[in-house]
């Protein structure tokens, strides 16, 4: 019997915008059986996109579930209501390809890229292959992907189906992650199937599919059988297939009904999900040989390139009527594209074919691929072709890997190289282009396969120096995933023994063990900061100093000789790093350590700099190994600056970079964020790093943690416990910068604490430090802190002379606190005009900033003052969230809404939908009343 469709279908196809034809709507009503809930959740999500709202989902369940027929339906419900609809299909070979899968998506779409700002356009044509141009950051792809998404919807309203989630490659998957979370306003919807839902999906809204019920399950069987079945074999098929629809439909296809009957076609045991699999290999048995072979050929290519897959047939010597049995039997779509009718079809005719016919496909392919147009394609091609070692192909491999990182970064590159591997015969180059594949692998991200890949060059004949290397990157990758205490003695015992096999390297390998030694402070083993500075001081000095020998020696020589020793050396090396004609490798390789070098010098816009160059730059390689961190670091000198907001959305990338990578960070920048704030989870989310930096040996956590709580405490008037908190940070002096950025915290808590002797302890600390650097951030502080010690006329010069050279500074938040400390002096001293002038000000960069504990603090000055403090329309801001206030500062200041969109990763259409938000909040009506509406300061 056939069952009833849920919804009947008229026979027109479903199109894309890009006018492709879509997957036939074949089978939907036995495909849905038993879903009407699920399809309910589908008819809702198209009634909210037809209304002009953003949706994404994520449909998840094993193989055969029902995902692709949900997904059909969905189609067809969007094309009957007037919506676009556009499709992607992962496919397993071509995982390894970045942005393979975002091509998909986008290609019919690019005709739209004009409307895109410049650097957005050109980023997807990179990543699409359509121009010639550097490895295209990946977050601007993604911002690219949301605003090409936003503008075909600009026409009518546009549904994305993703199907097979799980395989496509994970450069397109973060790109379609990225925009699904950030769809904002405007009739998009993004609807992903996956087997597991992938960490570049978190946060998305989730649908699970299980198999069907018993009584819906024999239905779905009853409707694919051409006869009776006895009712106990029918109770088995259900049974053992777990009411997995797919499952179900072929099962008994190709068996006889007494085969069914007696139960001779279904083994004993448990079913697993490659039976499906096994259904479509048996449908592909009875097609003809050419047939088999030519569906086959068409498995071996991801690209549906109709064109290359019939050059290929052809000398094969395969007919083009050999393509009609398989159109008819529903496996394959020979349209603008060649397609698959489900995306199992794919993988079980690729592995039906023989090992032999795997490598014949693959060679046919490789020699109809254009060696210029498309080498990297041909050379993976022919690597799948080939039969054992071959040394010409692994080292076009090898050639390859460079062209593939410069259009999908390090993770294509690794790819290659890791092929390469595969295909080498020779022991030690095969282990010496193992260890090049690993560091690839590490660079990228890809943690686990760098150590395997580790693995196999340690079996390999590694000399000393190899066996130095090996150890070298074991450490590198240990500090990368985790930034524990595990690193450190790998690190410090490779530098060691390569001292005497290449001195260089072995000053790079100090570097790292340096910064593995900051991370894991007290809490380190098999090595400190001041054992690695030693080592380092020992080495014998470069005859011609590179970048990286200048930031080593200036680090080692402030651990071991001090602050005024160390100055002159790191200022030495932030120069020579800044002018220095550095590769984009190295900038990249040491970048990020170079920064360290400025941390120390109280030096904000040199800090900030660099480090905004080193995050652009490992965004644009993919170097995901360095990126998290850098963003954290990056993230604490934008919220030194006073935007929270800012900093808040870094930390946010972080975390999305490590949620894919695996890697593992406590939250050290949200808690400052919260601590600055004065917010009331601050206090527990202190609690709890401190906790989880211990237990993975993060000793630089630890400190960070006591020097939030520090700032905390001040802005709320607990000076007791902020002094207690300061005084930890500031004693870890294995923390640097931390420790110096807690000692100015700890002279405020012990001087409002009425612990004078504690003050000036800390203040001597300070000045050792801010002395010889001599910026108006270090003299500015250093003059805040000992205004705090000294009294009368005195006193007034120094709170003077702190406000002003902070006001030379990008440090707001202490420019703030410097204002609000004179305030309260001024009133205590009994000039209360004068005072008022100070809190007024300072209340005013609190409240803008949005530190509203220390905000208060002025609030109550000013009450005592005898100043009544009326609400404001900073405070106004307030009510809008923390997105809204910047988008709404960011359109004060005249930027355009696809310029908002470019700095926020929002697409233009998102931010015109919360400046209208923004513009009812705040009562007005257009941008020309920002301005009067927003505060300067805000």
């Amino acid at each position: 019997m056939e069952l009833p469709s849920i919804t009947e279908p008229r026979p027109q196809p479903v199109s894309d915008p890009g006018g492709l034809p879509a997957l036939p709507r074949r089978g939907r009503a036995a495909g849905l059986t038993g879903r009407r809930g699920e399809c309910d959740t589908l008819d809702r999500l198209v009634a909210a996109v037809r209304a002009g709202e953003s949706r994404a989902l994520v449909l998840h369940g094993e193989p055969g579930v029902g995902k692709t027929a949900l997904l059909e339906y969905l189609a067809g419900q969007a094309a009957d209501a007037g919506c676009a609809v556009a499709r992607v299909v992962g496919v397993q070979p071509e995982m390894e390809l970045a942005f393979a899968g975002l091509h998909q998506l986008c290609g019919p779409m690019l005709r739209r890229a004009e409307r895109l700002p410049e650097p957005q356009r050109d980023a997807l044509r990179y990543a699409s292959g359509q121009a010639a141009g550097p490895s295209p950051d990946a977050f601007v792809v993604g911002l690219a992907v949301l605003g090409l998404l936003a503008a075909a919807a600009g026409e009518r309203p546009l549904i994305c189906v993703i199907d097979d989630e799980q395989w496509l490659d994970r450069a397109s998957v973060q790109a379609l992650g990225f925009a699904a979370r950030r769809l904002g306003a405007g009739p998009v919807g993004l609807v992903f199937a996956a087997r597991e839902p992938s960490t570049e999906l978190a946060g998305l809204p989730e649908l699970h599919l299980g198999g069907l019920r018993d009584d819906d399950a024999r239905a779905l069987l009853a409707s694919a059988l051409a006869g009776p079945l006895d009712a106990r074999v029918a109770d088995l098929i259900v049974a053992e297939t777990r009411g997995n629809p797919l499952a179900l439909l072929d099962v008994p296809r190709g068996l006889s009904p007494a085969e069914l009957a007696g139960g001779f076609g279904l083994p004993g045991a448990a079913p697993r999900t490659d039976r499906i699999q096994d259904s479509f290999t048996r449908q592909l048995g009875a097609l003809p040989d050419q047939t088999r072979r030519l569906v086959q050929l068409c498995a071996a290519d991801p690209s549906g390139d109709r064109q290359l897959l019939w050059r290929a047939a052809g000398r094969l010597g395969i007919p083009v009527q050999a393509a009609a049995p398989a159109v008819e039997a529903g496996l394959v779509e020979f349209g603008t594209r060649v397609r698959f009718g489900h995306p199992l079809a794919r993988s079980a005719a690729y592995w039906s074919a023989s090992y032999r016919d795997r490598l014949v496909v693959h060679e046919a392919l490789a020699e109809v691929t254009d060696p210029v147009a498309d080498p990297d394609w041909r050379a993976w091609h022919r690597a799948r072709a080939a039969t054992g070692p071959d040394e010409e192909i692994a080292a076009e491999l090898e050639r390859s890997a460079g062209r593939a990182q410069a259009r999908g970064g390090l993770a294509a590159a690794a790819a290659f190289l890791e092929r390469s591997v595969l295909l080498t015969a020779d022991p030690a180059r095969h282990a010496e282009r193992a260890l090049t594949a690993a560091r690839a692998s590490m660079q990228a991200g890809a943690f686990g396969q760098a150590r395997d890949l580790l693995a196999e060059a340690e079996a390999g004949p590694l000399d000393e120096f190899a066996s130095a290397r090996v150890e070298l990157l074991h450490g590198q990758i240990a500090f990368a995933s985790g930034l524990g205490s595990d690193a450190l003695p790998l690190l410090l015992k490779a530098a060691k023994r390569l001292e005497q096999l290449d001195i260089e390297l072995a000053r790079g390998a100090y570097l790292s063990a340096w910064m593995a030694a900051l991370f894991a402070g007290r809490l380190a083993a098999g090595g400190d900061l001041l054992e690695v500075s030693r080592a380092a001081r020992a080495l014998p000095p470069a005859a011609e100093p590179r970048t990286v020998d200048l930031v080593l020696d200036g680090l080692a020589l402030i651990v071991t000789d001090g602050p005024a020793a160390a100055v002159p050396a790191l200022r030495r090396a932030v120069r020579t790093f800044a002018d220095a004609d550095l590769t984009a490798a190295d900038t990249s390789r040491w970048g990020w350590l170079a920064q360290a070098a400025v941390s120390v010098l109280w030096d904000d816009a040199a800090w900030h700099v660099p480090l905004v160059q080193q995050v652009r730059l490992a965004r644009a390689v993919g170097a995901l190994d360095q990126l998290p961190t850098t963003l954290d670091v990056l993230g604490t000198a934008v919220a030194a600056s006073g935007d929270l907001v800012g900093a808040t959305a870094l930390i946010a990338e972080a975390d999305a970079i490590r949620a894919a990578t695996g890697a593992r960070a406590v939250p050290c920048t949200a808690m400052l964020i919260a601590a600055q704030r004065g917010q009331a989870e601050a206090d527990p989310l202190i609690e709890a790093t401190i906790a989880e930096a211990e237990a993975c040996g993060q000793g630089i956590a630890v400190t960070y943690a006591h020097w939030a709580a520090a700032i905390l405490h001040n802005g709320l008037g607990r000076y007791q416990q902020a002094l207690t908190a300061a005084r930890r940070a500031s004693e870890d002096v294995t923390a640097l910068p931390i420790s110096m950025w807690a000692l100015p915290e700890l002279v405020e808590a012990a001087a409002r604490a009425g612990d004078a002797a504690i003050a000036r302890d800390a203040l001597k600390q300070l000045a050792e430090t801010t002395q010889p650097c001599g910026t108006d951030s270090a003299l500015g502080i250093e003059a805040r802190c000992r205004a705090l010690l000294n009294h009368g006329a005195h006193a007034d010069t120094l709170y003077r002379e702190a406000i002003d050279r902070l006001s030379r500074t990008q440090l707001r938040p202490e420019l703030a606190r410097a204002h609000l400390l004179y305030g309260e002096w001024l009133r205590r001293e009994g000039r209360r005009v004068q005072a008022r002038q100070q809190l007024r000000t300072a209340h005013d960069l609190l409240a803008g900033i949005g530190m509203d504990g220390f905000a208060e603090r002025a609030r109550r000055e000013l009450i005592a003052t005898g100043e009544t403090v009326r609400k404001r329309s900073v405070e106004t801001v307030t009510t809008l969230t923390a997105q809204e206030a910047l988008i709404a500062r960011l359109a004060r200041d005249g930027r355009t809404n696809p310029e908002i969109g470019a700095q926020l990763f929002l697409s233009g259409r998102t931010v015109e939908w919360h400046l209208r938000k923004i513009f009812t909040k705040l009562g007005i009506s257009s941008r020309r009343d920002l301005h009067a509406a927003l505060p300067q300061a805000a």
